[in-house]
């Protein structure tokens, strides 16, 4: 059992809240999902939010249901004992609570605001006893935790992480953790099973490595004051994609599409990369932007994108040898934004192989002809659980292959992280094999390991038309979302701007800029992401 004595090394994140505003939703993809799905408000999922005391000796760690704009009843609260009333005499309400949970469900200006109900816990009571098994929670599908333990000693760390760890695969819960204000990345945002958030701006958040073993986090960043603030918005935007996934959004496979895991690999793989995004090999990530800003709109299009599986599979002698299994790329995946949830076996004399072909289409011009000009962006995400009472995990890696001429394009090979992640630009046109890997031999943890893997690659194109008024009119595609239209009067040397550029309008699941040319001389057009 962990003892009580260990929460003096809370870290609580006191900056000055600030609730999701529409600038912030603006920035996560929010709005923009809002506008283009239809009754998307995490209807449907309980969540959970654990709370520690903000005063130190007192009992402060509840929220009010009625001050975060829902009926009484909306909460039940968890310590030695429960209850959906409020006020009580388990605790007070929390100022710290009620702004995180105002981000994570709250009404108005909430991520998911029509979850089912909150069950909201006092840490000393989830830690020592809801964490270990010793009370059931009443299926949440996702836990915030906007605390920190702050540095505790590595095995004190790493016997949390596999409390953490246990916890979520038993439950099929996603915890989603602070990363914390400053220093390096701790407990409980080091667990492998959940996601660690960071802040924007950057300096703001604690950073990774873990200090156990190396491993990236935080995975995740999103726009607030503090890591307490911008958890709950990661949160709540795992509750609408649940919600999505459940009622049949991402096909029929409703169980395989909410699963968690499948949700935290769509989270990381819908981020927006910022301009400097950089994974020193091997890590998967960025050690200071993770995978990305959070953009749930970018997430939940690779939801739609639908299950599919992947084109062939195969078990090798233990030579490590994962060249695709020919240069031909029969039954190639279309959708090329998508997911799967699926295991894959490998054995002590095999490795094993799931590969997944795709075929990246040619531009073409007015009269149909192909152009041969495309070029794509790939971003693919692959994560498992690190299973009950394990110390260590299954290894899985990700390979993409263009098939013609034979090249590997990208690899992600930590031996440290339970995620794999593939960014990677300019990718030409033609036939790919993206394989998931899992090495066999005597060093595996168990020969077969369930996965969630989401992709994207998409080809972003900006048209130009000219109406009758002279005026140009720009469009490009709503998803993938994140990009800017950026101007320059010459290409030699380039000076672009997208200062003077009114805000895009949204029509017909495409961007639209109306735009008055110079009166003389050349323009250019590009778009920009970030």
């Amino acid at each position: 059992m962990l003892k009580v004595t260990l929460l003096f090394g809370f870290v609580l994140f006191t900056f000055v809240p600030t609730v999701c505003f529409a600038s912030n939703q603006d920035l996560t993809g929010t709005t923009l999902l809002f506008a283009t799905t239809t009754n998307l408000n995490g209807s449907g999922i309980r969540v959970g939010q654990a709370e520690d005391e903000l005063t130190t000796g007192g009992n402060d760690w509840e929220v009010s249901a009625t001050n975060i704009g829902h009926p009484a009843g909306f909460i039940t609260y968890y310590t030695n004992t429960s209850t959906s009333v409020f006020p009580n005499s388990l605790g007070a309400e929390s100022f710290h609570g009620r702004v995180v949970a105002s981000n994570f469900c709250g009404i108005p200006g909430g991520m998911a605001t029509n979850v089912s109900h909150l069950d909201n816990y006092e840490a000393t009571y989830f830690i020592d006893v809801t964490l270990p098994g010793l009370h059931t929670i009443n299926n949440d599908r996702i836990l915030n935790q906007s605390f920190s333990f702050g540095q505790l000693p590595l095995a004190t760390q790493q016997q949390y992480d596999r409390e953490y760890d246990n916890f979520a695969v038993q439950n099929n819960v996603l915890i989603v953790s602070a990363a914390g204000n400053a220093g390096q990345v701790s407990l409980p945002a080091t667990c492998y099973n959940g996601i660690s958030v960071g802040v924007i701006p950057v300096n703001g958040s604690s950073y990774g490595p873990t200090p156990d073993n190396g491993r990236a986090k935080p995975e995740i960043f999103a726009p607030e004051g503090a890591t307490s603030y911008a958890t709950p918005e990661v949160a709540g935007a795992a509750a609408l994609l649940m919600q999505a996934a459940f009622r049949g959004d991402g096909g029929s496979d409703t169980n395989s599409a909410g699963d968690y895991r499948m949700t935290k690999a769509l989270l990381i793989n819908g981020a927006i990369k910022p301009a400097n995004w950089s994974a020193p090999s091997p890590s998967p990530l960025d050690p200071t932007n993770g995978a990305g800003t959070l953009n749930v709109f970018n997430s939940y299009r690779q939801l739609t994108g639908g299950k599919h599986a992947y084109t062939t599979n195969a078990l090798f002698n233990l030579t490590n040898s994962h060249v695709p299994f020919s240069t031909t790329n029969s039954l190639a995946i279309t959708n090329l934004n998508g997911w799967h949830l699926v295991g894959i076996t490998s054995s002590v004399t095999k490795d094993a192989v799931n590969e997944y072909h795709f075929t990246l289409p040619n531009n073409t011009n007015n009269l149909g002809n192909s152009m041969n000009m495309a070029t794509y962006t790939a971003t693919i995400t692959l994560d498992w659980n690190r299973q009950v009472s394990k110390t260590a995990i299954n290894n899985l890696y990700l390979y993409l292959y263009r098939l013609s001429p034979q090249t590997l394009m990208a690899a992600s090979t930590s031996v440290v992280d339970n995620i794999q992640h593939i960014y990677v630009q300019n990718l030409p046109a033609g036939d790919y094999a993206l394989q998931v890997y899992k090495p066999g031999g005597s060093g595996e943890v168990s020969t077969g390991e369930t996965y969630a893997l989401a992709w994207e690659f998409f080809n972003q194109t900006l048209t130009i038309s000219k109406n009758t008024d002279g005026n140009l009119l720009l469009k490009w595609p709503v998803y993938p979302t994140g990009f800017v239209v950026e101007s320059s009067p010459d290409l030699s040397p380039l000076s672009w701007s997208g200062q003077s550029f009114t805000p895009s309008v949204i029509s017909n699941t495409w961007n639209q800029v109306l735009v008055t040319p110079p009166a003389g001389g050349n323009i250019y057009y590009r778009l920009r992401r970030p």
